[in-house]
Parts: structure tokens; sequence; C-alpha cells
């Protein structure tokens, strides 16, 4: 009981981009949120101390995935779930673990995270930039920093919509659930956060993703730019789809990239 209560007195590491979440409102609310299934086989990225990871043990699953790569608080973890069968904790890096081991599994896959806002959009790159598509999981309820929320979120014809907005929603409907203030965290990050929804859709699923990551690269380069300038290699494609090439970056939308991808490829 000792060696478990320690975990309370493990200080946060800037390195890692650690905020624990310790206001319980805000956790019933997360609560809300979490599938109860036999069927379900669920990932934690980052469980820290474990706050979330109480109410995620407690529902119905066949498998539970705690990835923490704080050696500590992985250690503390293996002894709080030791004697609990279906409860793995994997002491590694959510950048670098291959979720391919996920890719046979028949139940639902879905992950929950209060990613670290300092690599939250390399992950969620990582995790939809797989050309076969649909990928591994099936939900994913995960918390960013606000301002990167909003522009996964944003619709074309915005000045938040970009290229990460893109990218996300060629992949994934998405969906707000709940604002997460900086003051339900320890310590209290410098902005708020954001819960988002995101589930895979196959639109778009032939499409090339990483020829959607060049174009777009080349289209947003100058934003203000008309894309008659920076899709100026494109203006046949441009032509055939009826695209305005008088138009910004920011007036295209999804399935303009993607049909454009598609006919360039």
């Amino acid at each position: 009981m000792r060696r478990l209560l320690n975990i309370n007195k493990v200080r946060p590491k800037r390195s890692l981009g650690q905020n624990f979440i310790t206001d319980n409102n805000f956790l019933l609310k997360m609560n809300s949120h979490i599938e109860s299934s036999k069927k379900n086989i669920i990932i934690e990225i980052g469980p820290g101390k474990g706050a979330l990871t109480e109410y995620l043990s407690k529902k119905n699953f066949k498998k539970l995935f705690l990835i923490e790569k704080d050696n500590n608080l992985a250690n503390q973890l293996k002894l709080k779930y030791e004697k609990i069968k279906n409860i793995f904790i994997i002491n590694d890096d959510a950048l670098t673990f291959d979720y391919n081991i996920f890719k046979d599994e028949e139940e639902n896959v879905i992950i929950y995270g209060n990613l670290p806002f300092n690599i939250s959009t390399n992950l969620l790159t990582k995790w939809i930039s797989d050309n076969e598509w649909p990928s591994f999981f099936n939900k994913m309820v995960l918390m960013f920093q606000r301002e990167v929320a909003d522009r996964i979120l944003a619709s074309h014809n915005n000045k938040k919509y970009g290229r990460l907005s893109v990218l996300v929603q060629s992949r994934c409907n998405v969906k707000k659930l709940l604002d997460a203030p900086a003051s339900i965290f320890s310590p209290k990050p410098k902005v708020d956060g954001t819960v988002i929804q995101l589930e895979p859709i196959e639109n778009y699923s032939k499409i090339n993703f990483n020829n959607l990551e060049k174009l777009l690269e080349q289209s947003f380069s100058s934003r203000r730019k008309k894309i008659k300038n920076t899709l100026r290699k494109h203006k046949q494609s441009l032509k055939k789809l009826d695209i305005d090439e008088n138009l910004r970056p920011e007036n295209l939308s999804v399935s303009n990239y993607c049909d454009l991808v598609k006919l360039i490829n």
C-alpha cells in the first residue's frame, strides 16, 4: 500500500508534457463518453497517475491497454492493476509504439487519452496516416490543446481551417465533446484543452495520404495567396474539377482536395 501511495507524490515532468487531471467533475463528464462493452479493446494513452483509468477500469471491456512512457508511473500502475488479468500496462513511448498489433482484433478498438499537448498532433497524424484504411481503431476520444482542436474541427471558409483540418477530416468524422479548462489540471497549463471524438470514415479511403500531405503543403505554403499561385502546377486539374483558381487555400473543401489528389495521381 505504501508503494502505491507514492504515485500521488510523483512530480510531473515538463519533458513529457505531463499535466494530470485532478477535477472529479470533469472526470465524471468524461465517464459519460466511455463505452462499456465486453467486446471492446480499450487503449489509454498517457494514463499518468490513473485518474481516467479509474473510470475506464470499471467499465466492461475485453482488454484494457495502458501505454505510459514514464517508468515510475508505469510501475505504479502495474502494482495497482497486477491482479486484473485483462489490464495490460505497456511502458513505452506512444509515438514509437507499434499499433499494428491491434489490426487483427475483431472487436472494437477505442483510444482514450489526455494527450500531452507537445506531441498530440504528431500522435494523431501517426494514427491516421496509414494508407491501408480504415486503420486499427474504431473510435478515439482525445484531448487536445484548444487551439489545435479548433484547427481539427474547422470547416472550409474559416481562418482556422488548414492542412491539419483536411488531413484529419479526410479520415474521420470529428465532433467536439467537452471543454477542458486549464484549471482541471495539475500543474495548470497556460492553455485550455478540448476533448474531441474521432470516428473513421471510408469516403476517401483510396486517397494516398502521403500525396494529400504534399498537396496541402503546397496549397497552404502561403495561405493568403490564391491557389492559381500555390497550386500553379495543377491548373489543368483545377479546371477539370471546375475549381475556381482565384480561390484561396482555405476556400477549398476536404472533398475538393481529395478529388484533386485522385486526379493528379
